[in-house]
């Protein structure tokens, strides 16, 4: 695909490589999650034998004819939506003609003249919680529906290569930015954008692992002012770290060769983690390589109104949308808010939470969660899918430190051993943890100003210090005591207590 517009706002210098100034444009090629393939009845389930899930539509047999998935309608206008695009209600398929194993028909239906999405935007931060974090506009070209190739599997082992056509007509949209983007971590920021929104929107589980959500980067680069430079495209990238690692690669390949009096030509760059390089595969084909011409199978599609209202009208509140109303409704600060919408289920949780808590306890349940919970869960590469603690009982854990049954320290071993499956699954799981071990907190005011004087009493030395104007043996004191009550005493009380009785 050729970029067909260019930012022209204003370089940051900081951005320049050597004197030079990157432009990177995306391919994003993202299967739809429907139940059966774009043009057949073919299941699209993943990880199945090889060669059992295509069927001779898929094939492309002769005397067989495609039929659109209605299905992959729908999720095309929502993503049309989610990036403030234009939509193209008249859509017709095209075909892409090349040669290579693991395209069974010789040719690949797409749409060339008339996409389903046209120019759009999507906002995005980069260096996100840095000191150099700042947002972006990147432009998106169009999104247009086609089918997917087959994948060929390399056996290192035996030297052969073996096709598997499984993912052969899975429909995918492939999404085409405007070559907005001036350095590797721009790049990666957009490509995350695109990635948290097709998930949000429930269009596609974007696992880059299992191939439903590929990036092919192109890089060029020039002198500020110049025209535009001779691209390369990088390849099967499958990691947002390994996206960032093969642009730094290819930007510095491509500015050693022009410093070395060399050319860049246009190519097809496969990259090595091992090795940390970018390798040619092939050299690049341009749009009149492929022959493209309107497919003669499939009529053209006149999409209506009253579907883009109907779909228009289901769209989930978008990602930037509860950031914002996170942040103007429940206080939460920018940088809260947009952690608690990192994904969609993350998000729902949290005001799930909020739901039986109330929302005046909005911060608490943040922290908890970003803190303890995603620690926990990151630890043990899980999601929030997959967490073992639920909502009520994360919420029945932050009703008792609110009403000072647990203090923060207690509250901790408390979750720690909900997180490990004690207690129950159900709201009262934190209470059952706190009988069972005895973890209540101790408020009693006569109880802790019993133990704050024994503490005073040995330990005089640092009594002293404190009076003598140093304020970490007032810490000290606060230690011995919240030892004695082994963590049990309210901290709060016992600060007052203890300031109390040293005047």
């Amino acid at each position: 695909m050729t970029f067909i517009a260019e930012n022209t706002g204003p370089i940051r210098k900081e951005l320049l490589v050597d004197g030079y100034e990157v432009v990177i444009g995306i391919e994003i090629h993202c299967q739809l999650n429907t139940d059966s393939k774009i043009f057949s009845s073919s299941p699209t389930d993943f990880g199945h034998e090889a060669n059992t899930q295509a069927n001779i539509v898929d094939l492309g047999l002769p005397g067989v004819l495609p039929v659109l998935n209605e299905g992959l309608i729908e999720r095309a206008l929502k993503f049309g939506l989610g990036v403030n695009a234009e939509l193209g209600l008249y859509n017709t398929f095209d075909r892409k003609n090349y040669f290579y194993p693991d395209l069974p028909k010789g040719y690949q239906i797409t749409q060339m003249a008339n996409p389903i999405v046209g120019k759009g935007y999507i906002d995005v931060v980069v260096n996100e919680g840095s000191k150099n974090e700042y947002s972006k506009r990147m432009g998106i070209t169009r999104g247009h529906l086609e089918e997917d190739a087959g994948k060929s599997v390399h056996d290192a082992v035996e030297g052969m290569t073996g096709v598997d056509l499984n993912r052969a007509g899975t429909p995918l949209i492939e999404i085409v930015s405007e070559p907005d983007m001036r350095s590797a971590s721009e790049a990666v920021a957009y490509i995350k954008a695109i990635h948290q929104l097709v998930t949000w929107i429930g269009i596609s589980d974007a696992i880059m692992a299992e191939g439903s959500f590929r990036c092919d980067c192109n890089v060029s680069v020039r002198k500020p002012g110049d025209e535009l430079g001779t691209r390369t495209e990088l390849k099967n990238l499958n990691s947002f770290r390994n996206i960032e690692r093969a642009i730094n690669s290819e930007i510095e390949r491509q500015i050693d060769v022009i410093e070395d009096g060399g050319k860049i030509i246009q190519a097809t760059l496969l990259y090595d983690p091992e090795t940390d390089k970018t390798r040619a595969m092939r050299t690049k084909e341009d749009a009149n390589d492929y022959r493209y011409f309107p497919d003669p199978d499939l009529l053209p599609v006149q999409i209506s109104q009253e579907t883009v209202d109907a779909v228009r009208a289901a769209m989930p509140e978008l990602p930037v949308e509860r950031r914002a109303r996170f942040e103007a409704e429940l206080g939460l600060s920018e940088y809260d808010a947009r952690i608690i919408t990192g994904s969609r289920e993350l998000a729902d949780y949290f005001e799930a939470v909020l739901a039986i808590i109330g929302t005046e306890h909005a911060k608490t349940a943040a922290n908890w969660m970003m803190g303890e919970l995603m620690g926990a869960l990151n630890k043990d590469e899980k999601t929030i899918n997959d967490t073992p603690i639920g909502t009520e009982q994360l919420a029945g854990l932050i009703k008792r430190i609110n009403d000072n049954t647990l203090s923060g320290k207690l509250a901790k071993q408390v979750f720690a051993a909900m997180y490990e499956g004690e207690g129950s699954t159900g709201a009262d799981a934190a209470d059952k943890i706190i009988e069972a071990k005895g973890l209540k907190q101790e408020t009693d005011t006569g109880a802790i100003k019993a133990m704050v004087e024994e503490v005073i009493a040995k330990n005089a030395a640092m009594v002293e210090e404190y009076k003598g104007g140093k304020e970490k043996a007032f810490n000290g004191l606060v230690g011995q005591v919240m030892k004695a009550s082994r963590g049990k005493a309210n901290p709060q009380q016992v600060n007052e207590i203890l300031k109390e009785l040293l005047g």
